[in-house]
């Protein structure tokens, strides 16, 4: 399991001197993953560093959100907008699946009318060239059995329009329809991610009122942890492993930051 720090700081040189943004740090790297493993991790911290954090951003594991509950009370707990989306076109993908198999009777082949929009179907309208869109409609005209997909997909299209929208007000009145309006669809599928997500109704609302806290910063750390493992072609030893991805992923202070000192793992 790893943990990532997405403060903000001030750029001390260049020609952005002064300005904030936000970059990551991995702060450390654990073995594990589970609610208890997370926990665990929080209350070896110590007192102060858990009140400095104001805003939690995770997916859908309830155990993550079971130890922000118990160990971060006062923290906001924001459901990272990538992992809603993904949820939507599982959704998507589901109905696909199963209007295929009703109308034809097995999966998805060359030359079948909703294999050949699969990819198609992830992705906003605002996006698709006018082939893609011709191509969409002639599936779905296909058969009449696939114009519930095409309801599915632009069910889903709302939770990229809410998360698109300039205004955060206006994009939580759309996250506030789609809570109200999902639970009650008749595609069983749109009706169960509408449940889903009025579970989590306000770690799925926090992203407005959040400046659109997201988890982009720790998947890029993600994306590096594995990159520099490749490069290694793996470690035997856990205690390397995680100093080494401490140490990429600016977790460590380096000879070349402090070159008058030497390293000490910092107190936490």
């Amino acid at each position: 399991m790893t943990n990532s720090d997405l403060t903000r700081h001030q750029v001390t040189s260049g020609k952005k001197k002064g300005q904030w943004r936000v970059r990551a740090r991995l702060l450390d790297l654990v073995p594990g993953r589970s609610g208890v493993v997370y926990a665990d991790w929080l209350t070896e911290r110590n007192t102060a560093f858990r009140d400095g954090i104001k805003v939690a951003t995770l997916d859908t594991f309830q155990g993550y959100k079971n130890a922000l509950d118990d160990e971060l009370e006062d923290a906001t707990a924001v459901l990272d907008a990538f992992h809603v989306v993904k949820l939507g076109t599982e959704a998507v993908d589901d109905v696909r699946r199963r209007v295929q198999q009703a109308t034809l009777g097995h999966r998805g082949r060359k030359g079948d009318p909703l294999h050949s929009i699969a990819t198609i179907l992830h992705c906003s309208a605002d996006r698709l060239t006018d082939k893609q869109k011709a191509r969409l409609a002639t599936a779905i005209a296909a058969h009449e059995a696939h114009e519930e997909v095409s309801i599915a997909w632009q069910a889903t299209g709302q939770l990229r329009q809410a998360y698109h929208c300039q205004d955060l007000t206006q994009g939580k009145k759309i996250a506030e329809k789609i809570l109200e309006s999902f639970p009650s669809c008749p595609i069983p599928e749109i009706r169960r991610l509408g449940k889903t997500l009025n579970r989590w109704k306000e770690a799925f609302l926090a992203y407005f009122t959040t400046n659109r806290a997201n988890n982009g910063g720790a998947e890029a750390i993600n994306g590096l942890i594995e990159l520099h493992r490749r490069v290694a072609r793996g470690f035997r030893n856990r205690d390397n492993y995680r100093l080494r991805m401490l140490l990429v992923g600016g977790g460590l202070p380096t000879m070349s930051t402090y070159p008058h000192r030497r390293y000490e793992e910092p107190d936490r």
